[in-house]
């Protein structure tokens, strides 16, 4: 099984970190992994993706041409990335900010309303732990226990006090779907 994501968003929604953690939790489930960052000069505000390949057995490249799953968390990554969404995959999209269109009709769509859920959590910050939940709702890749773990490897021992509030995060994007 080798299955390849994108994660897209604007610099600031924690695009990146939220691709560290995904490609963190498939390694702790066992799999094999990559990460490739994409981001421009403008980093904050500007478009930022990462695309996350994952296999059992070694990984044949890390830059695909076209994608299973694409998690977008704004509207300029939805035009941009739902052209490479393979024929059968998925895209997840932040209906907070992506208007709820279907220009494909061979691909599945998936909206959840990301930025709001995080905001009713007290931060826009959690965004992209919101957008990790709903992916493991949505799609049975990667469990939200291991997203959890994968939180905490990455965050550390230095920034152990995020915790309990990206849990929650991770927990209410699962719930949306459910």
């Amino acid at each position: 099984m080798e299955k390849n994501f994108i994660i897209a968003g604007f610099g600031g929604q924690g695009v990146l970190l939220a691709g560290t953690i995904l490609a963190n939790s498939f390694m702790l489930a066992g799999k094999n992994v990559t990460w490739y960052p994409c981001y421009g000069a403008e980093m904050r505000g500007g478009t930022v993706n990462c695309e996350i390949v994952v296999s059992d057995n070694e990984v044949s490249s890390v830059h695909k041409k076209d994608t299973d799953y694409a998690l977008v968390l704004n509207q300029q990554s939805f035009d941009k990335f739902v052209a490479r969404i393979k024929s059968g995959g998925t895209v997840i999209a932040n209906s907070t900010l992506v208007a709820d269109t279907r220009p494909r009709n061979d691909i599945n769509y998936v909206f959840a309303p990301m930025g709001d859920l995080a905001n009713e959590l007290g931060t826009s910050k959690v965004t992209n732990m919101v957008a990790l939940g709903v992916l493991s709702s949505a799609i049975d890749v990667v469990d939200k226990e291991y997203l959890a773990l994968g939180f905490e490897k990455v965050m550390g021992e230095k920034k152990k006090d995020l915790v309990p509030l990206n849990k929650t995060a991770l927990e209410a994007g699962y719930k949306a779907l459910n």
